[in-house]
């Protein structure tokens, strides 16, 4: 028999009671579990007489063996009978126990069903994805920068002009730190260097030597630097200019792009990514905000357990991120001055709110009755083994079924939301 009180955060007591023969029966295996153990003298280990034996092991041990023995299948039985699943380890207790029953209580939290307003009065209101001329033009600019050439001019550099240059930085007649280069390029209004170093060059040309007088800014990264007059020596070894590829067919059709054979090609092409881009985005706006007005609406109980196991699954995306970038985490928060604790603190508010979500979107399901199939959830486990070129039965190895279906419940709810409204 069993029993389950919930608490506050979702966290609830699952009282079980174990009487009558499961009881007795328990007991009796424990006591042959210890006893095989128990060493009197005169007899070799477990063979004494039952009788001796009772004397040596009390019953409060042979009724917390037989708990011990059987608290995970007791749990699991009644986990069973009540409908639940906890999110985090159960911790046990003995509540009593004598030779005619036991009763435990197990602590654990539950996921809590939430509560959601008039969701359906939520708005789903993409803006609109149109594609100017204008933004085709610029994605063709752009393009063409990408293919642009530098060529060597005898003429006076100008901004945007790429000048190859030998520097020395001095300061009080002494060369600093950091402060010398050879050959380095260095393209003009780009703000790579100091206000006003960049703006002397304009006007150099190749062979030019000149010594450029300079303030570092007040905040500069280096004390030593910040705020201090320098003069930098400067020789222009050689300017380059951009040159840019014509807009025209062959331009075109040297992208080497699929079914790209003109401009007239390249700007249909350029106008159908751009759309799909554009639509992209819109959705996903559209889609933050009505789940932002969903999370609005909605109350539940979160477990703290839920909320720090969700905590941890976002930090572990974000490290992988950074990996990838080819920083690790432990140099990330040395970097940031961060510690674990505070990088977990920032991300609590996220976590709750997606896990809000996530309960926002099963209780419109339940509400709906909407419903997940064993089809449907096969389809989507064969499209996870063609995407990743894996045989079925070794994706199931890493993705449950019950795991899919809850995905695609919340796709199915959230699909839902969009279509109600108008």
């Amino acid at each position: 028999m069993s029993n389950w009180t919930i608490k506050e955060k979702s966290v609830g007591d699952l009282e079980v009671t174990i009487s009558g023969d499961e009881w007795k029966n328990a007991v009796k295996k424990a006591f042959n579990k210890i006893a095989k153990n128990v060493t009197i003298d005169g007899f070799r280990k477990g063979s004494a007489p039952k009788a001796m034996i009772e004397k040596r092991i009390p019953a409060a041990e042979r009724f917390m063996q037989a708990i011990e023995d059987n608290a995970n299948h007791w749990l699991q039985e009644a986990l069973k009978e009540n409908n639940l699943e906890p999110v985090d380890r159960p911790t046990m207790d003995v509540k009593s126990m004598d030779a005619d029953s036991a009763v435990v209580v197990y602590t654990f939290p539950v996921e809590p069903e939430a509560e959601v307003g008039d969701y359906k009065s939520l708005k789903y209101e993409p803006e609109d994805a149109a594609v100017s001329d204008e933004e085709i033009e610029k994605e063709i600019d752009s393009t063409r920068e990408r293919y642009a050439e530098w060529e060597v001019k005898e003429d006076a550099a100008e901004n945007g002009d790429t000048v190859n240059i030998d520097y020395e930085g001095l300061k009080d007649g002494t060369a600093f730190a950091g402060g010398t280069a050879q050959n380095h390029d260095l393209i003009l209004g780009s703000g790579s260097f100091i206000p006003g170093f960049e703006e002397q060059l304009v006007g150099v040309k190749a062979g030019d030597e000149k010594d450029l007088n300079l303030t570092f800014p007040e905040d500069y990264h280096s004390e030593e630097l910040a705020g201090k007059e320098v003069v930098f020596k400067v020789k222009v070894n050689e300017v380059k200019k951009k040159v840019l590829p014509e807009a025209d067919d062959d331009f075109a059709k040297d992208l080497n792009w699929t079914d790209v054979e003109s401009m007239d090609d390249l700007k249909k092409t350029i106008r159908s990514r751009l759309e799909t881009s554009k639509k992209n985005t819109v959705e996903n706006e559209a889609t933050n905000k009505l789940m932002e007005q969903l999370v609005e609406m909605t109350e539940a109980d979160i477990p703290e357990a839920m909320i720090n196991s969700e905590v941890e699954a976002q930090i572990q995306q974000f490290a992988q991120q950074i990996q990838n970038a080819g920083l690790s985490l432990s140099q990330y928060l040395q970097f940031s001055g961060m510690t674990v604790d505070k990088l977990k603190e920032s991300y609590r508010a996220n976590a709750e709110k997606s896990i809000k979500t996530r309960l926002a979107l099963k209780k419109v399901a339940k509400l709906e009755n909407l419903e997940v199939s064993d089809e449907d959830a096969d389809k989507e486990l064969q499209s996870l083994a063609e995407m990743y070129n894996m045989a079925l039965e070794d994706v199931k190895k890493y993705v449950s079924s019950a795991q899919v279906k809850a995905d695609l419940m919340t796709e199915k709810a959230l699909n839902f939301l969009k279509g109600i409204v108008k």
